[in-house]
């Protein structure tokens, strides 16, 4: 595919935006990818230079019921018409707080932010206000947004105190937890972690049998606050929540990505117990009583619910998969795929490692199907059958682009 537009005009961006591109989006620019869309429809996108693409990553979450989807983008339409940013809130607020009570398993209360670092940080402070305590334990290489308290250490603009008062242990391992427990016993706040470890550039891994049952004992135990950042996964494994799904029951919960269908909305929600630390907690921004992307919101998850989306999306995601799989072996390849089928991780395993597989990526890039080497990619509802068929026939001229 030829990008010559979109390079020209990373190029340009270059000119005034810090690396043309800039966070996360920017780690998946090369001299050859697309930079740069025109639109969007449905499971695919279009770039400036008029390529279109089976869109795998779904805009790193946020896209779960396809792009310009009607009834979500015609709902925050309806509000923006009537007001979005005004002095006072919108009473879609309080709706849109009563259907996530209603649908999240153990919800009683919610709060709402822009991002779901809004609601990983939030958590955090509603943790620290209910316990008195100062520590955070968090899963190594768990991502939980980009605020300084969460980079990697040494990442720069970040210092040793912001990593001061967090603590880390393997995902997986019940014993290494209770030790952090035990060897800060009344000092942490919360443990937080997604449902499942969903890091960048290795094989995601799911919990194992007795996992979360155990952590949550452990929790309650000491009188630490349970937090799953369900931003990433949220809605794609159980409407109701993930944690529905592993059998066990959080006291704060993160919602974000999926939440609007790609309007900017996120929210944490918490059980009665901490209603009263989160009143006193004081963490808001100018945008985060926007109406419109409320209604998106409200919209999406109606949609959700109607479209049977966690099992469908799974179902899509399981054939994604196991196609993927099927075509990889018949070049003699041996395609891992991991995590969940809604939110896929894949790696070749074998000769030529990391590169083979980068290069593999980026043929299929090349040739209309827009994946990512080194984080898990997305299943939508809007993903088709056809979809389907187009990515592994993709896949397949791709392994034998890249045979020598």
């Amino acid at each position: 595919m030829d990008t010559t537009k979109s390079q020209a005009l990373y190029e340009r961006a270059k000119k005034v935006i810090p690396k043309g591109i800039h966070g996360h989006y920017g780690y998946a620019v090369t001299d050859a990818s697309p930079v740069f869309f025109e639109r969007a429809e449905g499971a695919h996108f279009t770039d400036i230079d008029g390529n279109d693409y089976v869109d795998w990553m779904c805009a790193y979450g946020p896209m779960i019921l396809g792009y310009n989807h009607p009834a979500v983008d015609g709902a925050a339409a309806k509000q923006m018409a009537a007001g979005n940013t005004v002095s006072l809130a919108s009473p879609v607020l309080v709706e849109l707080a009563e259907r996530l009570v209603d649908q999240i398993t153990g919800a009683d209360w919610a709060l709402f932010g822009k991002n779901g670092a809004d609601g990983t940080t939030l958590a955090v402070m509603v943790a620290r206000a209910a316990t008195g305590r100062k520590y955070v334990v968090k899963v190594d290489g768990g991502y939980h947004g980009a605020a300084a308290w969460m980079q990697t250490p040494g990442n720069p603009g970040s210092t040793p105190l912001d990593h001061e008062l967090v603590l880390s242990v393997p995902w997986n391992d019940t014993a290494a937890l209770q030790r952090v427990l035990d060897e800060h016993d009344g000092d942490v706040a919360c443990f937080i972690s997604s449902p499942y470890h969903h890091p960048v550039f290795v094989d995601n891994e799911l919990p194992a049998d007795g996992y979360w049952s155990a952590v949550e004992t452990m929790c309650r135990k000491a009188g630490v606050v349970l937090i799953v950042d369900d931003v990433r996964a949220g809605f794609r494994i159980d409407l109701r929540g993930s944690h529905t799904a592993y059998g066990f029951q959080p006291d704060l919960m993160c919602f974000g990505k999926a939440l609007g269908n790609g309007h900017p909305i996120a929210a944490l929600t918490g059980s009665d117990a901490l209603k009263s630390a989160a009143t006193d907690v004081f963490y808001t921004g100018t945008q985060f009583f926007n109406a419109g992307p409320m209604a998106a919101a409200v919209a999406t998850l109606d949609e959700l619910v109607a479209t049977d989306a966690a099992d469908r999306i799974t179902d899509l995601g399981e054939r994604l998969n196991a196609g993927l799989v099927d075509v990889a072996v018949s070049h003699g390849h041996d395609l891992r795929a991991t995590g969940v089928p809604g939110m896929p991780y894949y790696r070749i395993a074998g000769e030529g490692g990391a590169k083979f597989h980068a290069r593999w990526i980026a043929a299929c890039v090349e040739r209309g199907a827009y994946l990512l080497s080194y984080h898990n990619h997305f299943v939508s509802v809007a993903h088709t059958d056809e979809d389907l068929k187009r990515t592994w026939d993709i896949a397949d001229q791709a392994f034998t682009a890249i045979a020598d």
